[in-house]
C-alpha cells in the first residue's frame, strides 16, 4: 500500500504543513507546481529532501488559483487546461530532475481533482495533457470515479486513490468541506479507518453505511494541523498489521 501527502505549499513566508518530517513517513510525494500553492525555492527544497529519503514525486498540479489554494471550481477551456497541466509537469519535473529526482506520477489538485473526477470534458484535457507527455506518467485518481475507467481506457496506469483524513458519501465522493464533518482530525479514529480499508477495501460513509474502493493509495492531506500524527499513526497501524507499504511509482531520477 502507498501511503502519499500534498507537499511543497509553503508559499513565502506563509508556511503549510511539516514537509521534512512527512517524508520521514509517506512512501508519495504529492508535490505542488506554483498554480495553487507553493513557490519555486521552496518546492525545490521539497524535491530534494523527497530525493534524499528515497520518496517518490508526483506533480500536483491544479488550477491557476493561488488565491483560492485551486479549492474554487473553474471553468477552464480545454485547450487552456491542457496546456496548463503540461506546464506544471514540465516546470516540477525541471526542478525535480536538479534535486536529484523525477516527476512519475500526476495528481490534480483539489477543485481540479474532484471536477474532473465525474466532469468528462476537463478529464479529458487532463488525460490529453499526460498522453501528449508521452503517456508513462501515472494519473492518481479518486477511487471508483468515471475518470479511473475513462483514463484506463486511453491507454493511461491509473491508481485509485482513498482519503484517510476526509468524509465519504454512500455513493463514494467527499463530502464537500464546506459541510460539517468533512475533514477528519482523530489521527486514531483515521488510523482505524485505514486499517479496515487496507484489510477489507471498505471505508465507512458519513451517513455509516460502507463504501466498496479499490484504491492502492492513501492521502493524508498536509495542509492538515494533525497531519504528521495522522500519518504516523496510520503507517504504524498497518505495518503492525503486516501490510508492506511502498511507492506504486517509481522513485528516483
Amino acid at each position: 500500500m502507498d501511503l502519499n501527502s500534498d507537499l511543497g505549499e509553503s508559499f513565502g513566508a506563509w508556511a503549510m504543513g511539516d514537509d521534512a518530517a512527512m517524508l520521514d513517513i509517506v512512501t508519495s510525494a504529492n508535490v505542488a507546481c506554483g498554480f495553487h500553492a507553493g513557490d519555486p525555492a521552496g518546492i525545490l527544497r521539497t524535491l530534494e529532501r523527497a530525493a534524499e529519503r528515497g520518496v517518490a514525486v508526483g506533480a500536483h498540479v491544479g488550477y491557476r488559483d493561488l488565491a483560492g489554494f485551486g479549492r474554487r471550481n473553474m471553468d477552464v477551456s480545454s485547450e487552456d487546461l491542457t496546456a496548463e497541466v503540461i506546464y506544471q509537469i514540465g516546470a516540477l519535473d525541471a526542478l525535480a530532475r536538479v534535486a536529484g529526482t523525477r516527476v512519475s506520477y500526476v495528481k490534480p489538485h483539489g477543485a481540479l481533482y474532484n471536477t474532473i473526477a465525474h466532469d468528462a470534458r476537463q478529464g479529458q484535457a487532463v488525460i490529453a495533457a499526460l498522453k501528449a507527455l508521452g503517456g508513462d506518467l501515472v494519473l492518481m485518481a479518486l477511487a471508483g470515479s468515471p475518470l479511473v475507467a475513462r483514463a484506463r481506457a486511453q491507454g493511461l496506469s491509473v491508481v485509485g486513490e482513498a482519503f484517510a483524513d476526509r468524509a465519504y458519501t454512500p455513493e463514494g465522493t467527499l463530502v464537500s468541506r464546506k459541510e460539517a464533518g468533512a475533514v477528519l482530525h482523530d489521527p486514531a479514529h483515521v488510523a482505524q479507518r485505514m486499517r479496515r480499508f487496507a484489510r477489507e477495501g471498505v471505508i465507512e460513509a458519513i451517513d455509516g453505511s460502507l463504501v466498496t474502493l479499490d484504491a492502492g493509495s492513501i492521502c493524508v492531506h498536509g495542509d492538515s494541523p494533525d497531519a504528521v500524527a495522522m500519518a504516523r499513526c496510520i503507517r504504524d497501524l498497518l505495518a503492525a498489521d503486516g501490510v508492506a507499504l511502498g511507492a506504486f511509482a517509481r522513485a528516483g531520477a
